[in-house]
């Protein structure tokens, strides 16, 4: 399953490079089933002007909206930053099977508050692309201190 974390992981990572060109918060999101993308997603919430607008809230509410699914039990949703409450809250309602994150988020993420904010059945993976993931968020940072 390593392999397909990773290669899974590098689209989420494509995902966030567009939001970071966007000046947006550089996190990006894939959601898979059956070891296929079905949806796609990064940050958005300069553009769109939402505090909502995350690459989970838009993945999982774009795929829902087609699909017309309301639950993701069999589905894998892999993220570059470790979600925050409000997108652990999301997936705990959709039901997400899988939870694949590459970095820890200290300040925000929902660790910080409650493991149990996530659906209890959800299984977890940290870590995959962690150094990568960091170190577009620290030169996102960067860029923005200039």
């Amino acid at each position: 399953m390593e392999n397909q974390d990773e290669k899974f992981m590098a689209e989420a990572l494509k995902e966030a490079q567009k939001a970071f060109l966007n000046d947006e918060i550089p996190i990006g999101a894939v959601l898979v089933h059956n070891n296929r993308i079905v949806a796609r997603a990064h940050n958005q919430t300069e553009l769109l002007k939402d505090v909502t607008a995350h690459a989970e809230i838009l993945l999982i509410t774009s795929y829902t909206a087609d699909s017309g699914m309301k639950y993701l039990e069999d589905f894998t949703l892999y993220v570059t930053l470790e979600p925050c409450a409000m997108c652990a809250g999301a997936m705990k309602w959709a039901r997400i099977g899988r939870l694949v994150y590459a970095a820890d988020d200290l300040k925000f993420g929902y660790t910080t508050l409650s493991e149990n904010i996530l659906h209890p059945k959800t299984n977890i993976t940290k870590g995959v692309f962690q150094k990568e993931s960091a170190q577009l968020m620290k030169d996102f940072f960067a860029k923005k201190r200039l």
